[in-house]
């Protein structure tokens, strides 16, 4: 683990502090929301769940780490499961951030030079499989291959002008246009009629 410094050198002990409560700082958080949804003061659900009040303060502020037991008597004051004082730690949240011109190069099917996929982002923790791409086409060619996968893709045109096919019909794609298909059918480009040719390439599957 990456360790902060300050000036000196020295260990950071307010960052310390500030990522070595997490799991108790997201069970208070928790905690003080429920209270503040059934309306109780800290005083009322302290007596409802046999704490003092005091206590309750510390373990909402996430200044303390609540036993088991005392996690027990919380969620049976709450009303909630005490799994639910976990919810807000273990949700994940992910987030993918990609430089311009930094996305990752991908090798797919036809890619040769002056055909450039680079992949932006990708989903993580989620049932549902996102895979953005910015495509970028700058040498005309007599034949080009065609794509064929499952879920549904979404086409965005930022610059050029493409005679795109999808199944049995052709859409000329200009910058601005947009294009959104079942990609279990044969597509892909057909002619590039002003390149370079540079769109956004939006894949998803469940």
């Amino acid at each position: 683990m990456m360790k902060h410094q300050n000036a000196a050198g020295q260990a950071d002990p307010a960052h310390i502090q500030s990522t070595g409560n997490e799991l108790e700082q997201a069970i208070g958080s928790q905690v003080r929301r429920y209270r503040k949804q059934l309306g109780l003061t800290v005083t009322e659900l302290a007596e409802r769940a046999e704490l003092s009040p005091g206590m309750l303060s510390k373990i909402e502020n996430g200044n303390i780490s609540p036993s088991l037991a005392t996690l027990r008597s919380l969620s049976l004051a709450l009303n909630v499961p005490v799994t639910a004082l976990f919810r807000q730690f273990e949700e994940q949240r992910d987030a993918t951030f990609v430089r311009a011109g930094h996305g990752l190069p991908i090798e797919r099917r036809g890619t040769r030079a002056g055909h450039q996929y680079q992949l932006l982002g990708h989903s993580i923790h989620s049932d549902v499989s996102v895979e953005p791409y910015l495509i970028t086409l700058e040498e005309d060619s007599e034949v080009f291959p065609i794509f064929q996968h499952k879920g549904v893709e979404f086409i965005y045109m930022l610059e050029g002008v493409v005679v795109y096919r999808h199944a049995d019909a052709t859409y000329h794609l200009t910058a601005g246009d947009s294009l959104f298909f079942d990609a279990d059918a044969p597509h892909g480009p057909e002619e590039l009629v002003e390149v370079p040719v540079r769109f956004l390439s939006i894949i998803t599957n469940s």
